[in-house]
């Protein structure tokens, strides 16, 4: 965060403050990291996604098909569109939507194929783009923990529409922010707009829009991250394989895997604690915590399994028995590029201790 503090007083000292050059500057980092010919900023990881709907001009009816197993956000901006929330199962392997399936849930009011790169691996978007071009569909890619990842070289935020968080979490983080990828001009003309109350310049409103516009001072923190984008790719996918050498073995702990063609970026270690473990998940997260490791669980719940969204007219739920079955076993470990060899070592010595006791 160092390197943030000269840019963030560049901003300061200029006093352009709101949506100004620096925005235009990550918007620029980001456009080169991953090959795209637009980036636009906008003021969250869940505004690029209800932008990137938006920009669609979805009608009520008209359905999305996403991934059951994911953050909030994605079903939300789903909703805000006005469209219908489908979902497909998910693969136990990476945790991401199974192409195999999608197939099975398309009907002649499906319009966008909205899958999520869950903890820093992209969904087969190659199987997933050859669905969506056969029939005329649009695909929006979360790809919100995923900046950096790529698949068979091509990277994250390539297909289609790209939608990134830069979230105080993330990888790469603003604090707060997002940035919308896309070759399509005439998307990223209708993202502007639609960030900007609908404004092509002042008082010149062309559609209905809102104001997600991003601060030059958040993209000051962002533009000082993306230059470290590569070290911290690197120190994850090190920290991440360390992990996964010190806790092969166990019996019940199904570690986390790479696909073929993948660059995974690691927003999240996430094992899988199975009933074949000498305690429940729940139960490893309470050792570990009395022993000082924090974990965290990505998700506890399929995202639809909320009262505020069982009896949503525009939520269909479904049967999605993998995914089911994994909210009950995953648990993230700490793979964050800050932790030192004897940090990860610690974790790796008490995960063993508290299954093989």
């Amino acid at each position: 965060m160092r390197d943030a503090e000269p840019l963030v007083l560049q901003v300061l000292r200029s006093g352009q403050m709101a949506q100004g050059p620096m925005v235009e500057r990550l918007e620029q980092a980001v456009a080169g990291v991953t090959g795209v010919e637009h980036a636009v900023a906008v003021s969250s990881g869940t505004a690029a996604l209800s932008l990137s709907l938006q920009a669609l001009d979805l009608k009520p009816g008209d359905e999305v098909i996403t991934s059951p197993f994911t953050f909030a956000a994605t079903l939300n901006s789903i909703l805000a569109s006005g469209a219908t929330a489908v979902f497909s199962d998910i693969r136990p392997d990476d945790f991401n939507i199974d192409p195999a399936l999608l197939a099975d849930q398309l009907t002649e009011r499906t319009k966008v194929l909205l899958p999520v790169s869950l903890y820093g691996q992209m969904a087969d978007m190659a199987a997933i783009d050859e669905l969506a071009t056969k029939h005329g569909l649009a695909i929006v890619e979360d790809s919100a923990q995923a900046i950096g990842a790529t698949r068979h070289g091509r990277s994250a935020g390539t297909f289609g529409i790209g939608c990134f968080s830069l979230y105080a979490t993330k990888n790469v983080t603003a604090g707060e922010g997002g940035v919308i990828t896309t070759d399509r001009g005439e998307i990223a003309e209708r993202v502007r707009l639609l960030r900007n109350q609908g404004m092509r310049s002042r008082y010149d409103y062309s559609c209905i829009g809102g104001n997600y516009r991003l601060s030059d001072i958040h993209a000051a923190v962002g533009l000082s991250q993306i230059g470290h984008l590569q070290a911290f790719c690197e120190r994850r996918r090190y920290n991440a394989e360390r992990l996964s050498n010190g806790l092969q073995g166990i019996a019940g702990l199904v570690l986390p895997q790479v696909m073929d063609g993948c660059s995974h970026v690691w927003h999240q270690y996430t094992v899988r604690v199975t009933e074949d473990a000498s305690c429940t998940r729940d139960e490893l997260s309470s050792k570990l915590a009395r022993r000082g490791i924090a974990t965290s669980i990505h998700y506890p719940r399929l995202v639809f399994d909320y009262e505020c969204y069982r009896e949503h007219p525009q939520v269909m739920a479904s049967e999605v028995p993998v995914a089911s079955r994994i909210t009950s076993e995953v648990l993230a470990l700490p793979v964050h590029p800050q932790l030192t060899d004897a940090d990860l070592d610690r974790v790796i010595d008490e995960t063993r201790s508290a299954l093989l006791a």
